[in-house]
Formats: structure tokens, C-alpha cells, sequence
């Protein structure tokens, strides 16, 4: 091995790496299959097309279809078309795939709105059930706040260990 080629990888390693964390994900109730697809993409350094997926993790097209279709729809993979194809390739977005996750999903902002619409529904905070539900948005509310700012803060910390760089660029 020259000092330009890239070092091996331990593909056995990798592949427990990829298993125990579908596990850990699976555990608190990310879809397995979906978990499994996401740290096959996530452990390559090139994007891969679906049967490369299929063929790493050995399953069917159908579960990955299933899978990247997820992943997709959470914007925690990005689908790009192979040129002069019909098949596309799958990678992890530019940005961070955990803030990409939490920030672009929406789903506390929903279940504000949803909350604000149960408050109103209720009559306010002057029933026992108006002032339960009142307290669950303004949980949210924080939750988003908190969210918020601890990805800002996440931003920074990352800048400043040189995460999200090309490790050639470093």
C-alpha cells in the first residue's frame, strides 16, 4: 500500500457498527429497516444506488425501497439521480443528518398548532382539561425553543472541531 492509497476498511467492523445502531435506534422506535439503510448510507463515502444498499445489508429492493422512501420524506437522505439512468443514488444531506432531522421535520410547530386548536377547543386554561393541554403546548413550545438553541450552539461547537469538512480540506 502506497501513502496515497486510502487505508482499509474492516468491512466485519463496519457492518457491527451499522447493526448496533439499527439496534439502539430500533430500541426507541426508529423502523429497523430504515435505521439499518440510514448507517449503510452514513458508513459510505460515496453515495449508493439502492441495490448497492440492498446488496450491503442483503435484503430485498422492496425493504430498501421502503426504507430510503422514509429516510427520504425526514430529509435525513437525499435522492440524486444518476446521469443517463433510471436509478438514483442515495447520500446524508449536507447539513448534519441529526439537526437535519429535528429543524426541518416541523413537528413540534405542529404539535403547537395542534395544542393552540385543543386550547381553544377547551375554552381556555379555565377547565382542568383547557389547562392540561395549555401546559403540554407550552411544553413544546419550550422543547422548540431549547431545540433551537442548542443547534445553534451545536453549530458552533462544530465549526470549531472542524466537523462537516472533507477530511482532505482539514
Amino acid at each position: 500500500m502506497s501513502a496515497a492509497d486510502p487505508p482499509r476498511r474492516n468491512e466485519e467492523a463496519v457492518h457491527h457498527f451499522v447493526e448496533r445502531m439499527a439496534m439502539a435506534f430500533a430500541e426507541v422506535g426508529f423502523p429497523r429497516m430504515a435505521a439499518r439503510v440510514l448507517f449503510t448510507v452514513m458508513s459510505a463515502d460515496d453515495p449508493l444506488t439502492a441495490a448497492e444498499i440492498g446488496e450491503r445489508l442483503d435484503v430485498s429492493a422492496a425493504a430498501v425501497s421502503g426504507a430510503v422512501r422514509y429516510l427520504t420524506q425526514f430529509g435525513m437522505l437525499v435522492r440524486e439521480p444518476v446521469k443517463g439512468s433510471r436509478r438514483d443514488r442515495y447520500r446524508l444531506p449536507d447539513n448534519p443528518w441529526y439537526e437535519g432531522t429535528i429543524t426541518k421535520t416541523g413537528i413540534y410547530k405542529n404539535l403547537i398548532d395542534l395544542a393552540d386548536g385543543g386550547v381553544d377547543a377547551l375554552n381556555g386554561r379555565g377547565t382542568v382539561a383547557g389547562e392540561r393541554v395549555s401546559e403540554m403546548r407550552d411544553f413544546f413550545i419550550f422543547v422548540q425553543e431549547e431545540i433551537d438553541s442548542l443547534g445553534e450552539r451545536w453549530r458552533a461547537r462544530r465549526a470549531a472541531t472542524g466537523h462537516g469538512r472533507h477530511p482532505a480540506d482539514r
